[in-house]
């Protein structure tokens, strides 16, 4: 019996995959639920296993788009496993040997040398002697070898043209997984009243509790006290007091939600990808790490499903992982807005009248002003500032210890 594998259904509104890889081969004995190939979706990339064991023959190249529910492959289920990989065995019978057949060298007709070889014409020759090239290191291309007026300009570096080394390219299919990413962003870009706001924030209270309390926490929750949490929880108390900012357009609609399902942008081996941590408002510290570290592991060994990028209300991107100082984040559609986080740099501060060192990082809010005012943006950027800032007054309820389940 042949069976016919077709492409399974990702998830609701993906229509096509791409063949990312096939990982066996075309006449390969495959075993139920063995891994035959990685397929693209437009959100993730997920492995598509064999339904039944037998042998296979591929309907579809690597690169190929194929529909949903197309035949991508043949299992013939009726054939027997092969015993081993014995390869087959040579023949014990003798092999005469032929006597190899000698053949006479063949002769090199010698260049013909004229008069005219290497001798640049008097055109030639005048833009050579101006640029100070000998004429011994241009090759002519003129008849019997003459280096022609072309020769001579070809030979001649122009200011600003490279020179040497290697000038090679390469061209390769961008996976559908990035095109689709090119698609929403430049989407947002021209579909979207997009602003961005700036401020700054001072980092020191983070650093002082972490310091004080990240070898504990890793030690009894085991994930570590990082910056995620501080930032979630900050951004879970400004969506509550701006509930524009967690809002969308739908139509004619304006469509607000009630709960904070944060989207965190990660990089993986594919691209960018942005899993999304529901319900942040019901995590604590230790929920939204966990939480954090699952996610990101998963997208970063390509295990993330499309269910669990599917949605958010609002995103986090960190660019300062990369060392980026400052940035104009783009908006995740359809949500309208997204925070923008930087790399910390000790910089010379005003605090109390006194010009101190501080650990400083710069924050931005892009937003879509079709739908956030500016008077929104600016104090909700401003209420995440204030909860990093007194972290432990506004974001642990004045009960550190209480905070972090320790």
């Amino acid at each position: 019996m042949v069976l016919e594998m077709k492409v399974p259904s990702p998830g609701e509104s993906i229509t096509e995959v791409e063949i990312a890889e096939w990982l066996v081969q075309d006449g390969d004995y495959v075993e139920k639920d063995q891994a035959i190939a990685e397929v693209d979706s437009d959100k993730a990339t997920l492995e598509l296993p064999a339904e039944e064991s037998g042998i296979i023959t591929l309907k579809a190249e690597e690169g190929d788009a194929v529909a949903v529910g197309e035949v991508v492959c043949l299992i013939d289920t009726s054939a027997a496993k092969p015993e081993g990989d014995a390869a087959p065995k040579e023949s014990k019978e003798e092999v005469k040997e032929e006597p190899a057949k000698v053949e006479a060298p063949k002769q090199v007709e010698a260049k013909k040398e004229t008069y005219a070889s290497g001798t640049p014409s008097p055109a030639a020759k005048k833009i050579l002697d101006e640029k100070g090239i000998d004429a011994t290191s241009v090759s002519g291309t003129g008849r019997d070898g003459r280096i022609t007026k072309d020769d001579a300009v070809k030979a001649v570096p122009s200011m600003g043209t490279p020179t040497g080394g290697n000038r090679g390219e390469s061209r390769s299919k961008l996976s559908m997984l990035r095109r689709k990413v090119a698609e929403r962003l430049v989407a947002a870009k021209n579909e979207t009243a997009m602003l961005t706001t700036f401020n700054e924030v001072d980092m020191s209270p983070i650093f002082e509790l972490r310091k004080q309390y990240k070898e504990t926490f890793k030690e009894k929750h085991g994930v570590s006290l990082g910056f995620m949490s501080f930032f979630t929880k900050a951004v879970v108390r400004a969506l509550e007091m701006y509930p524009a900012v967690n809002s969308m357009i739908d139509g004619k609609e304006m469509l607000s939600y009630d709960f904070c399902d944060i989207s965190i942008a990660v990089s993986g081996p594919k691209g960018l990808m942005v899993p999304v941590i529901r319900n942040a408002e019901n995590l604590t510290f230790r929920g939204v790490e966990a939480e954090v570290k699952r996610l990101a592991i998963r997208a970063r060994e390509g295990e993330i499903t499309v269910d669990e990028m599917t949605g958010g209300t609002f995103t986090i991107t960190n660019g300062g992982v990369f060392g980026s100082m400052l940035s104009t984040p783009i908006i995740n559609p359809p949500q309208s807005a997204i925070l923008g986080m930087h790399n910390i740099v000790e910089r010379p501060i005003a605090k109390d009248g006194q010009v101190v060192v501080a650990p400083i990082m710069y924050v931005a809010l892009s937003y879509d002003h079709r739908i956030i005012d500016g008077r929104e943006s600016v104090g909700f950027l401003v209420a995440v500032k204030e909860a990093l800032e007194s972290p432990e007054e506004l974001l642990m309820d004045g009960n550190v210890k209480k905070a972090l389940e320790l």
